[in-house]
């Protein structure tokens, strides 16, 4: 029997993923080809190994995922959980047992696909969604975001579940520079502002404004450091957020790849790019051969610089900021190692020639304007083929956000001299004051 689009069961068809994406008419095309079914409690909807290209959605009563060893979880009708299709890779990784007499709606992936120019997709243990038009549905840019797109579909449900709605009025600080890392947030709507201070007495530095759908708070929970910005409500926001114990679980467990040394080598050999992430003054000390520096405060803005043709390979002193530098990369679809272990965990070596230009922060001399340091580059021997021009191009860029840096300690220094010069003007005025009054 088919489903009436505009009867009640429809509606609940209609908020299923991707389901609740497709346009009406689709939707009701659909509805005449599609039934729901009934089984008994204690019988298999499906097993491990099962091949067939068929979604699975439940509708009413409870179901277990589970293996012959444990159970992964329990999904219940109306749940967060239940809106996304069963365990979905094709062949099944694990079976589905009805806890009771459950009702669920079969849909065929290709069906789907003829519907609406492929919004949904089974492609390896991939969940593929497509460019939408509509763009205010927080859960269908999750799912278009790189890193939540490769999880296995259990820890999607489970990160649904775990999301937790908070609100922040404007002016209010989210996370605070220097505080320890617990939760990583999704802005649901509203917009937040982004400053960093350089010292502790410095002025805030306005680093970048975060949108609406946009994450932040990993660093953090990633690296094991205390925040390195602090993040405010520029409007009054929406946010959803994941504990600390659920991300590293559910997210960074699934995400991040771990090579040691000599897998790194064979990678290097190959053409991937080996990317130390520590401060210009650790990188000069002791680095890898044939690594290039682009120290993890500054990696935000030279990511367009990288070549993303080749895997990087990111290696920082212990692999705690390697993890949030390869988490970054990750998020913008350029493929990353972490290496394990970081510098501690590398054989001793000699020092390779230094694949940036770095410049001493305690330098008195002016540093090289970024045409300067081109110009001087380019006169070298050896810089035309394309893997140098690639360093070249890292160099630049390196330069660039030093140069940046730079002008504003020096802005915030020239600030603090106005302020002391003011105060040393009143002083002396007053002092002034004091002996005129003496005098007379």
């Amino acid at each position: 029997m088919t489903i009436d689009p505009r009867s009640k069961e429809a509606s609940a068809i209609r908020q299923l993923i991707p389901l609740k994406r497709i346009p009406q008419d689709c939707f009701d095309d659909l509805c005449a080809q599609i039934a729901v079914a009934e089984l008994k409690a204690g019988s298999f909807l499906f097993k491990q190994g099962d091949d067939g290209n068929d979604l699975f959605y439940l509708l009413d009563g409870r179901i277990s995922l589970q293996t012959e060893e444990f159970k992964v979880e329990t999904i219940s009708s109306g749940s967060e959980a239940s809106k996304f299709a069963l365990a979905h890779q094709i062949p099944r990784k694990i079976d589905a047992l009805a806890e009771t007499d459950i009702r669920f709606l079969r849909l065929n992936a290709d069906m789907i696909n003829q519907e609406h120019n492929t919004p949904y997709q089974e492609e390896k243990n991939y969940m593929v969604v497509d460019d939408l038009e509509d763009n205010d549905d927080w859960m269908t840019t999750l799912l278009k975001s790189p890193i939540f797109r490769a999880l296995p579909p259990a820890n999607l449900q489970r990160i649904i579940i775990g999301l937790e709605e908070v609100c922040y009025e404007q002016g209010e600080s989210i996370i605070t520079q220097g505080e320890p890392g617990d939760y990583y947030y999704l802005i649901k709507s509203g917009q937040c502002l982004i400053t960093r201070k350089p010292t502790p007495t410095a002025k805030d530095i306005k680093l970048g404004q975060l949108k609406s759908q946009e994450t932040f708070g990993e660093d953090a929970l990633l690296s094991g450091e205390p925040r390195n910005v602090t993040v405010r409500a520029l409007t009054n926001v929406v946010l959803l957020r994941l504990n600390k114990e659920n991300f590293i679980n559910l997210i960074k467990k699934p995400t991040l790849q771990f090579i040691d040394y000599p897998q790194a080598q064979t990678e290097i050999s190959q053409g991937a790019t080996l990317l130390d992430v520590r401060p210009p003054d650790e990188y000069q000390k002791n680095h890898l051969e044939h690594s290039i520096n682009a120290p993890f405060f500054s990696l935000r803005m030279t990511l367009k610089t990288l070549n993303k043709k080749q895997p990087i390979i990111v290696v920082c002193e212990n692999g705690k900021t390697s993890e949030a530098a390869a988490f970054l990369l990750l998020r913008n679809r350029i493929k990353a190692f972490v290496l394990q272990g970081g510098m501690e965990k590398v054989p001793d070596q000699p020092v390779d020639k230094p694949a940036t230009f770095a410049v001493d922060e305690h330098d008195d001399e002016t540093p090289l304007s970024v045409d300067e340091a081109a110009k001087t580059a380019a006169e070298q021997p050896g810089l035309n083929s394309e893997p140098d021009s690639e360093q070249l191009k890292q160099t630049i860029a390196q330069l660039e956000v030093k140069c940046q840096t730079l002008r504003q300690e020096r802005d915030e220094l020239a600030r603090k001299y106005k302020q002391l010069f003011k105060q040393s003007e009143k002083m002396k005025a007053f002092l002034d004051s004091l002996r005129n009054g003496n005098n007379q």
